[in-house]
């Protein structure tokens, strides 16, 4: 979606916008430290993010690639940076078409710093001279495809401190097809309000977005002040420089002053707040909280669908996915990006064995094996594999092998009776409560337009022991509201559900058919048995092969079923758990 549309969506609403700047990191795990980060920080609910363009090399392909797994993965609204400098337009072409093919329709078309090794910006043999010629050349080559932002200096710029010359070129960058702005960091609010009435006054119409940089460390905050020239009011140096040694303080009265700019600013029209990050979560976060723009139970996001959407190319109308790739994100789509087309509306059979193989990056487990044996352990015994699961949904660890991210309050009214199963040996790592009715708005359960009802049935998967897994089933299949699915790593499958889909979550809005958006459903869970186990397998590979945890996990995976089991949601899950599974496990 574009940004200008987003603005405005947000402006009829009359609620204020934000969004956030990254950069590529120059390390591997700098980048996957900055995926996690994307991935909470979506939660604050921006707008959009912008990814700036990493002149040169590896760098630039960054770029490309954060794009790419910020809209297909994240479900986050994309912008790329695109500079002119060492850009001969052909690294442009590549560029864009990246960018098109990952799904992103919004570019921030910028001249560029020039390159460290040169004092003076030079032009690119054939490239760009001008950020206005880079913003025509989109608009004539994609037409509007792409939404196009334009960058503005309240306080002028190193290359020129003429304001009206500024202005000027302002003008010239939106009149070549510029659709958006988005200022350089300022301190000073009441100047760039006087900058934005001069824009207006100067016929540029198009939205304004201010840059916020948040105070994290005072250091950081001369150096950046430093580095773009910008003004800092009097008062703010009184009250940062004699806690200029203290960090904690800093980031307080950082946190304040920034707060009361941003507040000044939308109480003078301004609509969207856009935070420079510096790829770091808490300052941001900080002021966002002081501003009441936090999303919280009182003011919930409002979720689309019951999983986060992908916005990759070709993907902004799925609604269907099954179910076991619920804590699976970006491996679901990993495995489904090949895809030609993706459901809409219903799942068909004809889809589900196009699963891609498990050697797609990004599927197998995460973090290296010195950081999972110091997550979870060295595991002697069932009762240890028990006591890690139970210390997941206690909140005393943010990850399993089958779930990327901490247990979700969706799961808090069922998290007794699943910490009394994993006690007993049933291995969950997967589940949902019974919903018979929610309102949509519902700060935990709800998803979907306003003034609609979700429901689920209660779901159940879990890892059962081979010496209990006939009797588990043949309590199942006593039960005639119960489904449910039974297989072990070669393949062997019971089950009495139907070749069709089964939906799990449904949801009822008024003028709509009824939304089916997470089914259970036969192949594709085959599809997931083999992910699954091959976790397992990943996770015994992190200890030495003669260790007893590498052998205890492996025989695990070997020799243990991977159940799933389906309940209407008129039956709560509680009565579903204790009839069907007490007094399974023994030591």
């Amino acid at each position: 979606m574009h940004i200008k549309d987003k603005l405005a969506l947000a402006e009829a609403a009359g609620r204020p916008g934000i969004s956030f700047e990254f950069f590529p990191p120059k390390t591997a795990q700098g980048v996957q430290n900055l995926y996690d980060r994307m991935d909470r920080m979506h939660g604050l609910g921006p707008s959009f993010i912008d990814i700036t363009w990493g002149a040169g090399g590896r760098l630039a392909e960054l770029t490309c690639e954060m794009v790419h797994v910020a809209q297909s993965v994240y479900g986050l609204e994309t912008c790329m940076h695109l500079t002119c400098t060492d850009m001969p337009r052909e690294r442009v072409d590549d560029a864009l078409q990246s960018a098109f093919k990952a799904g992103c329709t919004n570019i921030l078309a910028l001249r560029g710093d020039p390159p460290r090794e040169k004092e003076a910006w030079e032009q690119t043999e054939g490239g760009f001279r001008y950020a206005r010629d880079l913003v025509q050349y989109i608009r004539e080559k994609y037409g509007n495809h792409f939404d196009i932002g334009v960058a503005g200096y309240p306080e002028g710029c190193e290359d020129e401190e003429d304001p009206e010359l500024l202005m000027k070129y302002l003008k010239e960058k939106v009149d070549a097809g510029g659709t958006f702005i988005i200022t350089q960091m300022f301190y000073d609010a009441d100047n760039f309000l006087d900058w934005v009435k001069k824009c207006r006054q100067a016929g540029i119409k198009v939205p304004i977005i201010p840059g916020i940089m948040p105070i994290s460390t005072y250091a950081a905050f001369i150096r950046r002040t430093n580095w773009v020239k910008c003004a800092v009011p009097k008062g703010w140096m009184e009250a940062l420089e004699p806690v200029k040694n203290d960090d904690a303080a800093v980031k307080q009265i950082g946190k304040a002053l920034v707060s009361e700019m941003c507040r000044k600013l939308l109480e003078n029209g301004i609509n969207h707040l856009h935070f420079y990050t510096m790829n770091l979560a808490q300052s941001t976060t900080m002021v966002l909280e002081e501003l009441n723009l936090k999303p919280s139970t009182e003011t919930p996001l409002q979720k689309p669908l019951p999983w986060r959407k992908s916005l990759g190319l070709g993907r902004r109308e799925e609604d269907v996915r099954p179910i076991f790739w619920r804590h699976r994100h970006q491996s679901y789509v990993a495995r489904t990006q090949s895809w030609d087309e993706f459901p809409n509306g219903r799942w068909t059979d004809s889809r589900s064995p196009a699963f891609g193989e498990l050697d797609v990056y990004g599927i197998g487990l995460k973090g290296t094996n010195e950081q999972n044996i110091k997550l979870w352990g060295e595991p002697k015994s069932v009762r240890d594999l028990s006591d890690i699961f139970v210390r997941f949904l206690e909140h005393k660890l943010d990850r399993l092998p089958w779930s990327e991210s901490a247990i979700t309050q969706e799961s808090e009214i069922i998290k007794d009776d699943l910490i009394d199963l994993n006690n007993r040996g049933f291995l969950t790592i997967n589940s949902q409560p019974a919903i018979n009715g929610a309102k949509s708005s519902h700060p935990i359960y709800g998803w979907g337009p306003r003034n609609g009802y979700v429901y689920q049935k209660a779901y159940l998967e879990l890892l059962i022991s081979p010496a209990l897994i006939d009797e588990v089933v043949r309590r199942i299949e006593s039960n005639a509201d119960l489904t449910y699915h039974c297989i072990n790593k070669d393949g062997e499958l019971k089950t009495n559900s139907s070749d069709t889909p089964n939906a799990v979550t449904w949801g009822i809005f008024a003028s709509k058919e009824v939304i089916q958006p997470t089914i259970v459903e036969t192949v594709s869970f085959l599809a997931w048995k083999d992910e699954a186990y091959r976790l397992g397998d990943d996770w015994a590979k992190c200890h030495d092969a003669s260790s007893a945890s590498r052998k205890l996990i492996q025989n695990t995976m070997d020799t243990w079923y991977l159940v799933n089991i389906g309940k209407a949601p008129s039956i709560p899950f509680v009565y579903f758990l204790t009839s069907m599974l007490t007094n399974c496990f023994s030591e």
